[in-house]
């Protein structure tokens, strides 16, 4: 199990979406916390402390960029893996601006998430 009790933090306000992200990171061993919505998000970040965030761009609420922003103010941020199905490069450039991690256009296959976790989980400074 390659991410053997990482906790993991995955934002999608689609149910199907989210919990099948749940279960391929489970799967691989993950212990994986659950956000509906950009406010849920905040919320459940706090208390979960992730060490990595799986962030939906286009929440209800408030929007992947706001969470991604609120995210990167805390101590010692996690990698942020932004995965939407908004092609536009203006908006990959912005959430880049914001420090996101990696970004994923929908549908991506899980295979892929998994392997792009492993990569940004890798990448952290020790």
């Amino acid at each position: 199990m390659r991410l053997e009790r990482i906790r993991i933090m995955v934002v999608d306000d689609d149910p199907d979406i989210r919990e099948l992200m749940t279960l391929a990171l489970e799967t691989e061993g993950a212990v994986v916390s659950q956000a509906v919505d950009g406010n849920d998000a905040i919320n459940v970040f706090k208390v979960s402390a992730p060490e990595l965030v799986v962030l939906d761009m286009m929440l209800p609420h408030r929007s992947g960029f706001l969470v991604l922003e609120h995210i990167q103010t805390s101590e010692d941020p996690p990698p942020v893996v932004m995965v939407t199905a908004n092609e536009g490069r203006r908006h990959k450039a912005y959430a880049e601006s914001l420090g996101v991690a990696a970004y994923l256009n929908k549908p991506v296959a899980m295979a892929r998430l998994i392997d792009t976790v492993l990569e940004q989980l890798e990448a952290r400074p020790t």
